[in-house]
């Protein structure tokens, strides 16, 4: 066997073999994979299928299940509008009624003036249903535990209908199945129709709740009161003082108990030093006057002092005002120096910044020199 054979393996039969097993079992792996990956994709079609089907039957069902609850919320307007009229003819024919009755006992009180002699009472009552006079919601309000529990029956009874299955077959059991299942889902999706309604109405009322709490702000302004005076959990307490002092005086009632509690004499007492202060700072910076010169030496004076104690203030007053001119010309000499010092700084900055300049310059022309 040469080298070339024994390299490629092409005189020896069994290497031949098992290659042409290994690619026989490879073209079996792909047609497996094929066939499967065939299978799985007419699955994904069947269900995408089936998916399709059943979204366009979902769709058709929630169409005649709108145009249904279209025509119970007409229905239902028409019952309300029918109440409605139901309720003003009734309540016309109680007015009438009333009117009746009035006359009636109009008449039978002149009967009975007129028959004195007669012994008994001169007037009727007439006995009341019980709710006439009372709405809608306030007889519902009225309604007692019991009744509540039977009209939740009453209703739940027409609502829950039994489920008569006895002698159903299977198909039949199916299209029950199927139609529990349809109103399951009708059921839900109104359950999420009114909950996103009672989200809507639940901030609807928080807006108005707020609105309604800047116009009682607004209103409490207007009048004087605190700004939270009506807004609050109780109402506020009611205001002896005329609507001009309510204006003028804003104090609350805890400030003005204070006062008659002895805060009037704190503030008194706070008004008469403030006073005093003024009328001492008045005092004390009013103009000098000068006495008049006395006749001769004044007892005590020595050699150099001035005659009159009013000098010895004006030259006190002479030292104090030269002594601040020094500190103030100091001052300003101190101050130059700084500006100076400052002035030289920035100056030999400035010169550095410039060789800086020159020499980023120069090196930046021997680049180009040596590029050139």
């Amino acid at each position: 066997m040469s080298d070339d054979e024994e390299y490629t393996g092409e005189g020896d039969p069994e290497f031949i073999k098992r290659q042409d097993q290994k690619r026989s079992d490879l073209d079996e792996q792909l047609k497996e994979y094929i066939s499967e990956w065939r299978k799985q994709r007419s699955k994904e079609e069947d269900e995408l299928k089936k998916l399709k089907e059943k979204q366009a039957k979902r769709k058709i069902s929630r169409a005649e299940e709108e145009q249904k609850m279209a025509q119970r919320k007409k229905e239902e307007e028409e019952r309300r509008v029918r109440e409605a009229e139901e309720k003003k003819q009734r309540e016309i024919e109680e007015k009438r009624m009333r009117l009746e009755e009035a006359e009636k006992k109009r008449q039978a009180m002149l009967q009975a003036m007129k028959d004195k002699d007669k012994k008994g009472p001169n007037f009727t009552i007439a006995k009341k249903e019980a709710g006439l006079g009372l709405s809608s919601a306030a007889m519902e309000r009225n309604k007692t535990k019991e009744q509540l529990e039977e009209e939740k029956k009453i209703s739940l009874s027409f609502r829950i209908k039994p489920l008569a299955i006895e002698g159903f077959g299977e198909a039949k059991l199916r299209e029950k199945a199927q139609e529990l299942w349809e109103l399951i889902v009708k059921l839900e999706t109104e359950k999420y129709d009114l909950e996103e309604r009672q989200k809507r109405q639940d901030y609807d009322l928080k807006e108005l709740k707020e609105r309604q709490k800047q116009q009682l702000r607004h209103k409490a302004l207007k009048k004087g009161l605190d700004p939270e005076a009506l807004t609050g959990k109780y109402p506020p307490k009611i205001q002896v003082a005329s609507k001009y002092e309510r204006r003028v005086d804003t104090r609350s009632y805890d400030d003005k108990k204070k006062l008659f509690e002895g805060g009037w004499d704190e503030i008194s007492k706070d008004s008469n030093e403030k006073i005093w202060n003024e009328k001492k700072e008045q005092y004390t910076g009013r103009q000098k006057s000068k006495l008049p010169k006395w006749f001769g030496e004044r007892p005590g004076k020595k050699a150099g002092e001035p005659e009159t104690p009013e000098g010895e203030e004006d030259a006190k007053a002479d030292e104090d005002i030269v002594e601040d001119d020094e500190e103030v010309e100091e001052e300003v000499a101190e101050e130059e120096e700084e500006e100076a010092e400052e002035d030289e700084e920035e100056e030999e900055e400035e010169e550095e910044e410039e060789e800086e300049e020159e020499e980023e310059e120069e090196e930046e022309e021997e680049e180009e020199e040596e590029e050139e």
